[in-house]
């Protein structure tokens, strides 16, 4: 019985203190203004409990990524429009992306945070080869596409934390102008790709 209750009190710990660092994240004016104590802090969690659930900070904010984008992985892997399986592949790439451009604009702090952490390639880091897989994958079942995978990483540096917080931020530009940029970028850019394979 006292295993039962402290996974319980570990899984409660691990949402209180998502929720917390979600919540600090938002409202911080630069992801590095947040810290593990102030995550701990706010969560009523002690700071050991902080390191032993999540490793680091780069930990704690890989698991928020990953909270966060989980809706999005479902829908993906589930099948539901416009990003399943019954979409052409085309619409889904398109969709994909608009997603995680979406995803980005919400989330702003974190994704800046996750992607700026410096620690190595962020094209090692686990939660983009997920992202580069899947539109890999679904890239290659458009016809006549030549290099699915150089496609997927020239698609989704369109969607980079940096260059989102640039243009949102800096230039001010609006969602749906951005929405509809990077739509048109990722068109011109599989048709280029579709005409090179042929």
């Amino acid at each position: 019985m006292p295993e039962h209750r402290s996974r319980k009190d570990a899984a409660r710990n691990r949402e209180a203190v998502l929720a917390a660092a979600d919540a600090l994240f938002a409202r911080s004016e630069s992801p590095e203004d947040v810290t593990m104590a102030d995550v701990a802090t706010a969560a009523g969690v002690g700071k050991g409990t902080l390191f032993r659930a999540f490793g680091d900070r780069a930990g704690l904010l890989r698991a928020l990524y990953g909270a966060r984008l989980e809706p999005i992985r479902e829908a993906v892997e589930t099948g539901r429009p416009p990003l399943g399986p019954g979409t052409p592949p085309q619409e889904r790439a398109l969709a994909l992306l608009d997603a995680l451009l979406c995803f980005k604009l919400d989330n702003r702090r974190l994704a800046l945070a996750l992607e700026g952490t410096g620690s190595g390639s962020p094209y090692r880091a686990e939660h983009y080869e997920q992202w580069h897989g899947l539109l890999r994958a679904v890239l290659e079942q458009i016809p006549g596409l030549a290099d699915s995978g150089f496609t997927a990483h020239a698609l989704l540096a369109a969607t980079r934390a940096d260059l989102v917080e640039h243009l949102a931020g800096q230039e001010r530009q609006p969602r749906e102008r951005m929405r509809a940029q990077l739509a048109n970028f990722a068109t011109r850019a599989i048709l280029a790709s579709g005409h090179q394979g042929i």
